[in-house]
């Protein structure tokens, strides 16, 4: 898995020109699944993601989590993340996990994050 851990104020994704999802402060996270990714990698990440101390205390201090300041996190499946340009002009995604594979990780590693949030 690879993610892209973004810090925002506010956050949406717009399909069609209409709101799907929208978060206030906390975290915009783009996933890439590969074909090797498992349920370990999920729950390692969450945990990793959740324990990251990224957003600034009362001194402006990064030394807050995402769960210090009750953040929200918007997470949007991002294939390209695995593109290989090593060779010629046209990414490879070959790493990239297909739809079968990478529809039911996303969706436990979203549920596996917002059960981590709660605790």
């Amino acid at each position: 898995m690879r993610v892209v851990i973004q810090r925002v104020k506010n956050a949406s994704v717009e399909i069609r020109n209409k709101n799907h999802s929208s978060v206030g402060q906390g975290l915009l996270i783009f996933l890439g699944i590969e074909n090797d990714d498992n349920e370990d990698d999920i729950s390692w990440l969450c945990k990793k993601i959740i324990q990251l101390r990224i957003f600034d205390d009362k001194d402006g201090v990064m030394n807050l989590s995402v769960a210090d300041i009750n953040g929200e996190i918007l997470v949007i499946s991002q294939f390209t993340l695995h593109a290989k340009t090593k060779k010629g002009n046209r990414p490879s995604y070959i790493k990239a996990a297909r739809p079968d594979i990478a529809i039911p990780l996303y969706e436990k590693f979203v549920e596996k994050l917002g059960f981590t949030w709660r605790k």
